[in-house]
Parts: C-alpha cells; sequence; structure tokens
C-alpha cells in the first residue's frame, strides 16, 4: 500500500476517480471537511498580486483562467471553451457562457478585457503575462481576440496562471489594480478578499493563521470531491507539519523532508507521496550593477568576471549536496530545464566537473586571490531543504575563499527582497523554477533573457546575453520544431558557457498523505481540492 502510493506519481488520482464514482452513487451522504498544510502561508488572495506557484496553485480553486490543466498536465478549456490562431498575430477565443462569479454576477468578454488590463497595472506580479498581449479586443459578449506583439503559436500554453477577475466587483470594492504584496498596499480589497469563478470559495481568511474553502455550488464544472470544508493552515516548522500528519491533525502536508520519508512509511495510517518535480533549482549573481550592494569589494563587481561565476560553479560539490542534504533523491542538472519540459536536451546536461583547485586558480586569476565576502538571500520555508541547500553552499564556497553571510528568511519577506518590486535587492541568491508552460522559452525569456521589452523579468540578477534575448523571440515564433530546438539549444549552450546562473538539481515532490484521503500530484507541484477525496 505505502509502496505504491510512493512511487505512482498518478494512483491518486485513478483512486480519486472511484471514490468519487462512489460519492455520486451515494449522494455524497459522507462528505467530510479535508484538513492540508504548506509550510509557508498564501500571501495573498489577489490573482495578479504574486507570480509565486503555490499562491497561484492555491488561488486556482478560486480564480479560474481561460484555459487549464488536468492532473496530468494536459491542457483544457476552463473560461474559454475553444480557442483559434486566426491571424499570425491573434488569438480568438470563444468564452464559456452561463458562469457566474461568486457573488453573482455573469461572467463575459468584459472581465477578459479587464483583467488584461489589470495585470499591466503597477501593483502586478504577472507581468509575464501581460508581456505576451500587445491587445485585447471584445468580438462580442463571449468572444475575445488576443493580440500579441508577434506571432506566438503557443499562447494558450501561457494563459493558465492568468486568472480572470469580476470588472464590476473590482470597480465596486477600488481595486481595479493589483495589489502590491510587497508594498504598502496589504489593504486592497482584493488581498483579503475573493470573488472568482472557480470550484471553491473563501469562507474565512486569517494570515498566517488558516483559510477556510467552501465548494462554490454555482460553480459551471463537475466536482465530485466529496468535501464540504477544506480548512489550510501553514506550518513553518518542518517537524511541527509531519507530526500535524501522524497524529491526524490534518490528511495532508508539503513539502515533507526527505529524510522524513522513511519516518512516515514507518508510521501508521500515513504515506508519502512522492515523484519527479520539474522544477530546478539554482543560484543567481548579480551582475547588473557596477558594485555589489553586499559585499566587502568596493567600486566593483566580481560577479561580472565569468571566471568568479565559474570557480563558484566549480567549487560546488553537487553530489555531497545530492546525498546528504537531499538524501538521493534530487538530480543534478546543468539546465534551467527539467526533462520534462519542451526543449530539455540531454546532450546539453552535463555538469562541469567539482574542482576546488581549479576554482581558486580562477578566483586568482580574475583578481580576487583570498576570496571575498557576499550575502546571500535565501527562502527558509519555500523549496524542499532550501535553506540546508544554502548552507552547503556557504560552507563549500569558503574552501575558495568565499565568506557568505547567509540571509535566510521566510517566503514573503525573501520575495518582498529580490524581486523587481524591490529593485532586484540581492547580490547572490538561491531560487526555483517551473516553467508554467511546460516549453523551454519560458525560462530563456523569464529567467536568462535581459531585462528589456517584458522579458528577464525574473533575471533577478540580470544576466543579459542580446543573442539570448534574440533567441527568446524568435523562438516564441518559430513553429518548425527542428528549428525551434535549435534555438533553444543555442540559448541553453550560450547561458551554460558564460555560467549565467548556477543550476542545482530538479527537486522531488515530496508529500505526506493520511489513508484517509486521496490526491491527485501534479508535476508542478500544484495542489487542487477537486480531486479530493475523504473516507
Amino acid at each position: 500500500m505505502k509502496m505504491q502510493r510512493r512511487t505512482t506519481l498518478w494512483t491518486g488520482l485513478l483512486a480519486a476517480a472511484a471514490g468519487m464514482a462512489l460519492a455520486i452513487g451515494s449522494g455524497v451522504a459522507e462528505a467530510k471537511t479535508f484538513k492540508w498544510a504548506f509550510q509557508g502561508d498564501v500571501q495573498t488572495m489577489d490573482p495578479h498580486g504574486l507570480f509565486e506557484t503555490m499562491t497561484l496553485g492555491f488561488q486556482a480553486n478560486i480564480y479560474e483562467g481561460l484555459v487549464t490543466r488536468t492532473p496530468d498536465l494536459e491542457l483544457v478549456p476552463a473560461l474559454a471553451t475553444s480557442w483559434e490562431n486566426v491571424k499570425p498575430d491573434t488569438w480568438r477565443f470563444t468564452l464559456r457562457k452561463g458562469v457566474k462569479f461568486q457573488n453573482g454576477n455573469t461572467f463575459n468578454a468584459d472581465d477578459v478585457i479587464f483583467s488584461v488590463e489589470r495585470i499591466r497595472s503597477e501593483g502586478s506580479d504577472i507581468k509575464v503575462v501581460a508581456g505576451l498581449i500587445k491587445d485585447a479586443v471584445k468580438v462580442d459578449d463571449f468572444t475575445v481576440d488576443i493580440v500579441t506583439p508577434q506571432p506566438n503559436p503557443i499562447l494558450p500554453l501561457q494563459l493558465e496562471i492568468f486568472y480572470i477577475m469580476d470588472k464590476e466587483w473590482a470597480e465596486e470594492h477600488n481595486t481595479t489594480e493589483a495589489t502590491n504584496v510587497r508594498g504598502d498596499d496589504q489593504g486592497n480589497h482584493a488581498n483579503i478578499n475573493a470573488n472568482g469563478t472557480g470550484p471553491y470559495m473563501v469562507k474565512q481568511r486569517q494570515p498566517d493563521v488558516r483559510t477556510v474553502l467552501v465548494p462554490n455550488p454555482n460553480w459551471w464544472g463537475q466536482n465530485d470531491s466529496n468535501i464540504t470544508e477544506a480548512v489550510f493552515t501553514p506550518i513553518s516548522q518542518d517537524a511541527t507539519r509531519v507530526a500535524a500528519l501522524i497524529s491526524g491533525d490534518v490528511h495532508m502536508a508539503y513539502p515533507i523532508p526527505v529524510q522524513d520519508w522513511k519516518r512516515l512509511e514507518d508510521a501508521n495510517g500515513v504515506s508519502p507521496l512522492t515523484g519527479p518535480e520539474a522544477r530546478t533549482i539554482f543560484l543567481g549573481f548579480d551582475q547588473d550593477r557596477d558594485e555589489l550592494l553586499y559585499s566587502n569589494i568596493k567600486g566593483e563587481n566580481p560577479f561580472k568576471d565569468q571566471r568568479v561565476r565559474q570557480a563558484f560553479y566549480q567549487a560546488i560539490d553537487i553530489e555531497a549536496i545530492r546525498k546528504k542534504v537531499m538524501r538521493g533523491a534530487a538530480t543534478p542538472s546543468n539546465l534551467m530545464v527539467a526533462p520534462q519540459i519542451n526543449g530539455y536536451n540531454a546532450a546539453l546536461n552535463d555538469r562541469l566537473p567539482l574542482d576546488v583547485e581549479g576554482a581558486k586558480a580562477l578566483m586568482a586569476e580574475a583578481g580576487y586571490p583570498d576570496g571575498f565576502e557576499v550575502t546571500m538571500d535565501c527562502p527558509n520555508d519555500r523549496y524542499v531543504n532550501d535553506e540546508r541547500i544554502c548552507q552547503a553552499v556557504a560552507s563549500m564556497l569558503a574552501r575558495i575563499g568565499v565568506k557568505v553571510d547567509l540571509l535566510a528568511q521566510t517566503k514573503s519577506k525573501y520575495f518582498g527582497k529580490v524581486l523587481a518590486q524591490n529593485d532586484y535587492d540581492t547580490s547572490f541568491y538561491l531560487l526555483g523554477w517551473t516553467p508554467s508552460t511546460f516549453d523551454s522559452h519560458n525560462p530563456i525569456s523569464t529567467l536568462m533573457s535581459c531585462r528589456e521589452d517584458g522579458k528577464g523579468a525574473f533575471n533577478l540578477g540580470g544576466y543579459c546575453n542580446e543573442r539570448v534575448t534574440a533567441l527568446a523571440d524568435m523562438i516564441q515564433t518559430e513553429t518548425d520544431q527542428e528549428k525551434r530546438q535549435t534555438l533553444i539549444n543555442e540559448a541553453f549552450k550560450i547561458h551554460s558557457e558564460e555560467v549565467g546562473h548556477i543550476p542545482l538539481h530538479q527537486q522531488p515532490l515530496s508529500w505526506g498523505v493520511s489513508d484517509d484521503a486521496t490526491v491527485a500530484q501534479r508535476a508542478d507541484n500544484v495542489f487542487h481540492l477537486q480531486y479530493v477525496t475523504v473516507k
């Protein structure tokens, strides 16, 4: 039972389907409350306020986009029933009729047009999507044309996280601009309230304490889950989160530290649910400023020198991190994408060898024979073993004379510091990325391109090679798959040769689940309540 649960990603979905059929046949007589925990809280209820997987995934229970994905990541219709590339630069979306927002307002094309404008507002963190859209044109009440800056054959793949808000509700509550969750905008109505079209509604919201969701009785879709209430609790401490699962206080908890998998296997009534995640964990450097914000080196920026970046790379013992920190569960990587991502090329995935002496020589050649000091920004509640990874990296860099001042913070403070809305306030950092499109264009455009013309929004360190940026545009418009792959390969090769970032590994999916609950686990670590059943 436990081994099957641990090794098969989609077993939960199949069991859920059987459970759903049983619930329907019995009139859902045994409806239940479902409780789950994550290591940090949802940062906002505003669907345009933060580009972060956990927050967007949570919001997907409440809000919907034009398209969505099934647990096996198949793209399917949501608020749009169909779409067609009517011109090279124009996609026409036919909208679903009869849909109501949770306050009773009718969904139509005006809400789509409004949402396009809202993601362009100053506080929006969804500018990655906004940059894909030149214009949105209302054809009629249930037809919208989305015009792109240039031909974009993969636009529908890029829109799952573009959630639609109710124009009337936003205007009524003075929330026509997105919440700046890192600024002085916490009073924005949409930050603490929600009004979507999705399968669940917010019953209670207590930031950093608990959030309670209940089924939306007027949802247009078919929600076969038997839960009548879902209670989410953020639990920051790993040991406390695991204990809550084992004691039965929650039905599901994530992430579970890999070192605790055996503890769950040995406990009664719970099991680890694991598998490969399509998220790459990597390190980045500030290569933009002429002087680092957080270093003892003044008047220059060591990270502008490729030799320094390569020295950092070759001083890191990725096998030690894999074995000791990740307990063998991570997959070391030289690419910024996982094998599940379209465009991944195994031939380009060989890492530079560990070479401490060579790294020292590179540092000396670059003019830093004694190393230097630098502050490293790291979340301590966002990725699997994130702070432990940063601690290991700091220890390894000490061998080449680099003294790392590790600043590990909760994700709200970490993201509030390092992202664009705070002017990329970092010198050296750890970040994780899952392409929302499951296509290589996403990280090439978003992480590896120069910060210009809507690209490079999460290129926190400002790595900039104009050829890579040009390739991002070419990849987006190229329809010949062989030619497109050649362009992707070139972008990854340039980035790797220049050590634009230091990819570390793909982390594992690491959930813990009660035997009384069945859930579906997506490879992007997104959790949807509509696939949950409780005994």
